[in-house]
């Protein structure tokens, strides 16, 4: 299940995130000193708020269905309307959920909603070359290797160089979308 992140969310998603620092450092941002501290996350729902209200951004927050466990999130970033019609996928999974097919499943009911709710055209992702199962991961999805962008985003304080994927709204679309559940709460 996909949701937007709430407040109610904040023990969990710190949680989450410090028992995977390790983990997801190699692929992320420089993480700030105060990173998983609430305020950090109440300015990140505010941003969040912001980017939804101005039609830039949607992030959501991936839940088991099972038992409502939170085990990652995934950001649609840079919406652009207009000749464009595109958006940016981005996407997180803490260390113990990785490899159970949840992000599989997340990605594949955000590719529908990217293309039949939000009305894109284009849906694009980057990742690092040494991450091989996030390229992996986008290839299976149906997202085709454009290309490299040289030092393209800033990764642990690093400009690398990233994988560039793309796929279009006339593209084949992975199988499985209703075994995801996006749950649009705006």
């Amino acid at each position: 299940m996909l949701r937007m992140p709430q407040l109610g969310d904040y023990a969990g998603w710190a949680r989450l995130r410090e028992e995977s620092r390790d983990f997801l450092e190699p692929w992320e941002p420089t993480w700030s000193p105060d990173a998983l501290t609430r305020a950090a996350y109440r300015r990140r729902l505010r941003r969040y708020a912001r980017e939804v209200r101005d039609d830039q951004g949607i992030a959501f927050f991936i839940f088991r269905r099972d038992d409502g466990q939170l085990v990652g999130g995934l950001t649609l970033s840079n919406i652009r309307r207009g000749v464009t019609q595109s958006c940016s996928v981005g996407y997180w999974t803490g260390r113990r959920h990785a490899r159970h097919g949840y992000m599989q499943d997340a990605l594949t009911a955000t590719i529908h909603f990217v293309f039949d709710n939000l009305r894109l055209h284009r849906l694009e992702a980057a990742c690092v070359p040494t991450n091989v199962p996030s390229a992996a991961l986008l290839r299976k999805c149906g997202f085709i290797h454009e290309g490299v962008a040289r030092e393209y985003l800033c990764i642990n304080g690093v400009w690398r160089d990233h994988l560039l994927f793309a796929m279009l709204g006339s593209d084949a679309r992975p199988q499985g979308a209703s075994r995801a559940k996006l749950m649009r709460m705006i």
